[in-house]
């Protein structure tokens, strides 16, 4: 199993990211998809789910409405849009997923707002 984070960067506030997990080595529409953020200091927080095939979405209170997963069944590929950014959503994003019991991560990708 892989899941490979991209789409960090650095954004002003206000602004607009989309991170990508490409995801490999496992039938991938069996599986709940979720994106974790952990910031300096803190504690790793699940960020949104996305179920097996996309039927339901849960998001964290501080991200509703701002924050979008999808995922390309496809492309083997979970999405994270991430609009009206905010200087408190600077993170190392992570993809995750339960496969089998066993949980997986990938290395996560920078996200940075600031003006």
């Amino acid at each position: 199993v892989q899941l490979v984070e991209s789409g960090g960067g650095l954004v002003q506030p206000g602004g607009s990211l989309r991170l990508s997990c490409a995801a490999s080595g496992f039938l991938f529409s069996d599986y709940y998809m979720n994106w974790f953020r952990q910031a300096p200091e803190k504690e790793r927080e699940l960020v949104t789910l996305v179920t097996s095939g996309g039927v339901g979405t849960n998001y964290a209170a501080s991200v509703k409405g701002r924050f979008h997963i999808s995922r390309d069944e496809a492309k083997n590929t979970v999405y994270l849009q991430m609009n009206s950014l905010k200087p408190e959503d600077t993170a190392v994003y992570y993809c995750q997923s339960t496969v089998r019991g066993v949980e997986y991560w990938g290395r996560g990708t920078q996200v940075t707002v600031s003006s």
